[in-house]
């Protein structure tokens, strides 16, 4: 470690790739940061903004192209393997054995790590309890929900005791209940044993926790400082707004984020729409585009700064957002049925595991319907079921007014479907894919060159660029315009924001509101709790049953507290039914 206290010096820092067509990609460029030991250092921005090539090149992994680079001390580009015999580094991919146990996992990573073995023991038993798998010790990887991979996989990372972690996103697609536990348990190494950390994330309540902040974008530092100081930025700018009754808060929010001369950013939040006023805005202006909502002033938070950040380079660079417009859709077909989706009495099992029980609900035409539930709650199963990919055990499905077990086929003729991971083909072009996707669905010549030509424009996409080379953010545009080539009544998105930043998310959601307006209903699972919001109604799941059942205000009033944010509803809700349905003592210890 430096002298000075510092974990991580970069200057001058530059790391170039290839790029389609034979031009230079800049993912890291001309980068100076400091990072200090025995803290929290965030490292946030959209999609591209080199955040984990900046990680990879400091674990070694990645040799930089100009600049200094000094991890512990060490010049990492001279002696790599100095820097990772000292650091542990956790990928977004984290590479577990599925077939091995937990308890199997966690000797491998010993074994590689050359970990003594009068020093496992121990090191275990701390490991097991932080993540709370000393219960799982003999289960398969394989075999456990997405939050539990990822908390073993931070228990695997840290099976020898590092000077320096870095972890690239740890809580991308995991439920508000497991990233609260892998927090505590990143807290706790910060606190116990003064651990040095480093960390990418998509979140800014995350960020928020950190003692420093560096906001990047496409491999420059924007800015950096303690969240305290970021925060200055939005002071005086931030207010919330109380949509009609009647009127949903996504509607609101389109309208202001629509208005770009007067706000900066808006997002539906407890029920209120959060706006961030331009600095140089009119009040009157101002006043005349809320059309007598009220709204008041609130506490400027994070994610206020970092979207005025963003905003403002988007507009340095006359790059706006892409706009979605509402004719998306505007030819799905008119139906008599008001009722899109019919789920009565809903159970599947896998052999003696009941993965949804008795579940039940109804989904209008034209409604955005949210399933949420912690990794392994069912919501995935029942997800696939609704889709027509997986068949009930018993039950009533009916989708697009057809049962799913007389008519399946034709069903999905009626239904898209956007998966969490990118599920197009990385070697074709962005045309080919849809061309492809367009004939699946039984599109052809001109009603093909329409469809693709307007996904095209709409998507604001590149139709020569790879698909497999594109961000995040434009994959996941991609795998929407293929998801809508056929023009659907109903919208199937699968975790569709994980992993892409705020600024992404807005642009992905103003889409959505756009489709719901023309009458095509929304079916979507996410992690994301603000995104609940976005909702009419939202089901929460665990252990294969619905929790609650409503509009958003309607589950926060369940959880106790209409005020209160969806992360903390969701977290409440979710405790609650696990405390009902938990064992008494005696019958535990019967």
């Amino acid at each position: 470690m430096n002298a000075d206290g510092a974990t991580v010096v970069a200057e001058g820092l530059r790391k170039t790739f290839g790029a389609p067509g034979g031009g230079v990609l800049d993912a890291v460029n001309d980068v100076s940061l400091t990072a200090r030991a025995g803290e929290l250092t965030a490292l946030v921005g959209p999609d591209g903004a080199g955040k984990t090539t900046l990680l990879r090149m400091m674990a070694g992994l990645l040799e930089p192209d100009a600049g200094s680079l000094r991890v512990l001390g060490i010049d990492v580009g001279r002696d790599p393997q100095a820097v990772q015999d000292r650091i542990s580094y956790m990928p977004q991919r984290f590479g577990l054995y599925e077939d091995l146990s937990v308890q199997e996992n966690l000797d491998l990573y010993a074994d590689l790590h050359g970990v003594p073995l009068d020093q496992r023991r121990q090191r275990f038993k701390r490991m097991l309890e932080m993540t709370d798998l000393a219960r799982f010790t003999a289960r398969p990887a394989g075999k456990l929900s997405g939050g539990m991979k990822q908390k073993l996989g931070l228990a695997c990372t840290l099976v020898r005791s590092p000077d320096l972690l870095l972890l690239d996103e740890p809580s991308v697609g995991v439920d508000p209940l497991s990233r609260r536990d892998l927090w505590k348990i990143v807290r706790q190494l910060v606190d116990d044993e003064n651990l040095s950390v480093i960390v990418s994330t998509a979140y800014m309540d995350e960020a928020a926790q950190c003692a420093q902040v560096f906001v990047l974008h496409e491999g420059r530092v924007l800015d950096q400082g303690d969240p305290g100081t970021l925060r200055e930025r939005a002071r005086g700018l931030t207010f919330a707004a109380t949509p009609p009754p009647g009127t949903p808060a996504r509607d609101l929010q389109a309208r202001l984020l629509d208005a770009g001369a007067q706000v900066v950013d808006a997002v539906p939040k407890g029920g209120a729409v959060w706006f961030i006023r331009q600095p140089r805005a009119e009040p009157e202006a101002l006043r005349r585009l809320l059309g007598g909502v009220h709204h008041e002033p609130r506490p400027e938070e994070l994610e206020d700064a970092f979207m005025m950040l963003l905003r403002q380079q988007q507009a340095q660079e006359d790059a706006p957002p892409p706009a979605p417009g509402p004719s998306v859709a505007a030819n799905a077909p008119e139906r008599a049925e008001q009722l899109a989706i019919v789920v009565r009495d809903l159970v599947r099992k896998f052999g003696d595991f009941t993965a949804v029980a008795s579940t039940s609900f109804e989904v209008a035409r034209g409604e955005i319907f949210g399933l949420l539930g912690p990794n392994g709650a069912g919501k995935t199963t029942t997800f696939r079921m609704l889709c027509g990919l997986l068949p009930a055990t018993s039950g009533h499905l009916e989708v697009a007014g057809l049962n799913l077990r007389t008519a399946r086929a034709r069903a999905r003729g009626r239904i898209g479907y956007v998966s969490q991971k990118f599920a197009l083909y990385g070697e074709l072009t962005v045309r080919e894919n849809l061309e492809f996707f367009g004939g699946a669905y039984g599109l052809r010549r001109h009603a093909l060159r329409r469809r693709v030509d307007a996904m095209i424009e709409q998507f604001q996409l590149d139709p020569a660029a790879a698909s497999g080379l594109l961000p995040g953010g434009y994959k996941q545009r991609l795998a929407m315009a293929a998801g809508l080539l056929h023009e659907p009544e109903i919208l199937f998105l699968d975790e569709p924001t994980s992993g892409i930043d705020p600024l992404a998310r807005r642009a992905f959601w103003r889409t959505i509101t756009a489709l719901a307006q023309t009458g095509v209903t929304i079916i979507i699972t996410t992690h994301f709790m603000e995104e609940a919001e976005y909702c009419d109604r939202i089901a929460i799941q665990d252990a294969g049953r619905v929790l609650a059942l409503g509009t958003p205000r309607e589950v926060r009033e369940l959880a106790g507290d209409s005020g209160i944010d969806m992360d903390s509803a969701f977290i409440a809700i979710v405790e609650q039914g696990r405390a009902r349905t938990r064992p008494a003592p005696a019958e535990a210890g019967a």
